[in-house]
């Protein structure tokens, strides 16, 4: 049996059509994924996002066990903001990237993809013994709604008793929306300015409700996770299991930024990690671009235009709603990750140029 949110018949009465992501039957589209990722690009869309993980760590040595768990450094985290953080083996591959929210002093808060949170949950279990640090499993106890779009602050701040304009960028604070108690954040996952609204579950209905009434005049539409994918690649935004997986370590996927080297007490994977920015990765994430018509597709093989010689491989394609041309995410070799270097992608045996190119291929113009 697949889970449901509880927002699940609410998007059945909308027409969403429905697939099976990591175990929970969630909305892939509503009316087409075409007009929902226009929605956001322009004006907002609404999603939900309940099927991820939750994971609330708390006590006097939260930051201290979250840093040797962990590859960045929880504990320099602000109350009230997040960072973007990687959990990694210790061969130093990729296991989930996560947002870490630091509620308070010794209480933070670990929001990990709906596939892995078990997972993580098992692995922070483990790492943070002998910490005075006590861990729980909280997805249940939250349901997750996202507005994301340029008219997110105009419609979410309609609704909330705090000024979502000063809410900055990779925050978060405990407010009141509708009425309703809520976590309000400031991240996303998309390209675009916009919102996640943590609420208790029998909250949601109403709250989307709420939401979807007062973004009526400003073009907000229900989207799914079709549009949600379009839009990230877009944006330059890894996912696990395609970008990002246990067979890669955070230097090829381009987050060698992420990862704190020299905090006290280590990290486990810290050794690998360290052996790999010494030495250099063979294969880097990079953006490419074509002009044709046919997109690549995961797991779509890279061609050297001299040789045809297979160097790489696609791990997210598709046709660009906003610049109107195939783009696509890829792992090749360093000395062919320069932008400009010319590639072939094997499309179903047709052989299509395409251009290395800088990520994100879209960014927000706000």
């Amino acid at each position: 049996m697949l889970k449901k949110t509880p927002l699940h018949d609410l998007h059945a009465e909308l027409g969403a059509s429905f697939t099976d992501f990591t175990g929970w039957s969630m909305p892939l589209r509503y009316t087409s994924e075409l007009a929902e990722h226009h929605a956001v690009r322009t004006t907002a869309g609404i999603f939900d996002l309940t099927h991820m993980g939750e994971i609330e760590l708390s006590g006097p040595e939260a930051g201290r066990a979250l840093d040797y768990a962990l590859a960045g450094q929880p504990s320099k985290i602000a109350v009230g903001r997040a960072r973007y953080s990687i959990l990694v083996h210790e061969t130093g591959g990729v296991l989930d990237d996560l947002v870490v929210y630091r509620l308070a002093e010794q209480r933070y808060f670990i929001v990990a993809n709906a596939g892995n949170a078990l997972v993580v949950l098992s692995q922070l279990r483990d790492r943070i013994d002998g910490y005075a640090a006590t861990i729980r499993n909280a997805s249940g106890q939250w349901a997750l709604i996202a507005v994301q779009g340029p008219a997110s602050p105009a419609i979410v701040g309609e609704l909330a008793d705090i000024d979502v304009v000063s809410l900055q960028y990779y925050a978060i604070d405990p407010a009141r929306l509708a009425g309703r108690e809520v976590l309000l954040a400031r991240t996303g996952y998309t390209g675009e300015d916009g919102f996640e609204i943590y609420c208790r579950p029998a909250d949601a209905v109403a709250l989307w409700q709420t939401l979807s009434a007062a973004g009526t005049g400003h073009g907000l539409l229900p989207c799914g996770l079709a549009s949600r994918d379009t839009l990230r690649l877009e944006a330059g935004m890894p996912l696990y299991g395609q970008e990002l997986t246990a067979r890669t370590t955070p230097f090829e996927a381009g987050l060698g930024r992420v990862v704190a080297f020299g905090k006290p007490g280590g990290f486990v994977g810290e050794a690998a990690l360290a052996a790999r920015r010494a030495q250099g990765s063979a294969h880097v994430l990079v953006g490419l671009a074509s002009t044709g018509r046919r997109a690549p597709r995961t797991g779509y093989a890279v061609l050297a235009p001299d040789t045809k010689e297979r160097i790489g491989e696609v791990t997210s394609g598709a046709l660009s709603p906003t610049l109107g041309h195939p783009v696509a995410m890829a792992y090749v070799p360093t000395g062919r990750s320069a932008p400009g270097t010319e590639v072939l992608v094997d499309i179903r045996g047709s052989q299509e140029p395409a251009q290395v190119v800088e990520l994100p291929f879209y960014r927000c113009q706000a």
